[in-house]
């Protein structure tokens, strides 16, 4: 079986790659280096020639709060083009499985804790990345409706907020776990202080190392066929605060820690209920502790390349 990642270098994409060539699948990876996704000719060439039987689409425009609100548009049309233009080319060629992968950023910001999937579109969107949120939100519905009006095994998948090695540790664009990961030991390393975080550091958030997504992304793609997309988290939340501290205690930071509350907080609160995927036997199997010790010290090796 022929299997195609798009968005192969990322964050994501990377782990789903690896896991698949770990287990010797027949993988191709896609990038912007040999696919634009924004060609639509292209993309549907590509598809025609190559007949694939799983697609899993990891390909996004992806940012932390600082991106999304100074990059709207982008964050919104090129995230519409890119999966239209691989289901559109997929359905074309046939492929017969695809696998969406979302974000938790497409429920309401005052939703229910922990967020069942029945929450989608039962509030308002959190205002800092509701661009991003909306293009997720079409791409559950492109999905339901190829699999409404042509009956295609496609399914959608809902991750909380991933990290781990390969990630963007951009000061600017990236999340805000390896952003503060970045800060941390740029400061250690330059011996300087204090470090300065954006808000209150009071929101709580859940986060999944990477290899844990790919294995729950593969097990999905195995063993799932619903209209309903999945929610897959950690099942733990922490303190953006407590988080904080936490790298700093791993970097071997010993300066101070500022909070600049001028800046958004975001979403107050967002944890997934994920029991749907745990029921096909999946459940993560790295501790936040242990995935930021491997996460920073990919870091601390890559750093010249990766903190730009």
């Amino acid at each position: 079986m022929t299997i195609v990642v798009a968005g192969y270098t990322g964050l994501v994409g990377s782990a789903i790659y690896t896991e698949l060539r770990n287990r010797n699948a027949d993988v191709i990876g896609l990038n912007s280096g040999n696919l634009d996704l924004l060609n639509r000719k292209k993309v549907f060439e590509f598809f025609a020639d190559l007949k694939p039987e799983l697609v899993i689409d990891a390909a996004a425009i992806v940012g932390g709060i600082g991106a999304n609100n100074s990059r709207p548009v982008d964050f919104l049309t090129k995230n519409l083009q890119i999966q239209s233009n691989l289901m559109d080319a997929c359905h074309s060629a046939n492929v017969s499985r695809f696998v969406f992968l979302g974000s938790s950023c497409i429920y309401p910001r005052n939703a229910n804790q922990p967020i069942v999937e029945e929450s989608l579109l039962t509030g308002e969107l959190e205002k800092t990345n509701s661009a991003y949120a909306i293009a997720k939100i079409a791409g559950i519905e492109l999905v339901k409706s190829y699999r409404t009006q042509f009956g295609h095994k496609w399914i959608s998948l809902m991750p909380t907020n991933v990290y781990g090695p390969g990630d963007n540790f951009s000061l600017d664009n990236g999340h805000v776990l390896p952003s503060l990961i970045h800060r941390f030991v740029q400061a250690t390393t330059s011996n300087s202080q204090p470090v300065v975080l954006w808000g209150s550091g009071s929101p709580l958030r859940e986060f999944l190392y990477s290899k844990d997504l790919a294995k729950a992304v593969l097990c999905a793609s195995e063993r799932y066929d619903g209209d309903l997309h999945l929610n897959i988290g950690s099942g733990e939340e922490v303190s953006i605060f407590d988080l904080a501290n936490l790298i700093g205690v791993l970097t071997k930071f010993h300066g101070v820690i500022q909070w600049d509350k001028s800046k958004p907080d975001g979403t107050p609160r967002k944890i997934l209920d994920s029991t749907r995927i745990r029921r096909l036997e999946w459940s993560p199997e790295t501790d936040l502790e242990t995935g930021l010790g491997e996460t920073i010290e990919w870091f601390k090796r890559h750093y010249n390349e990766a903190r730009r």
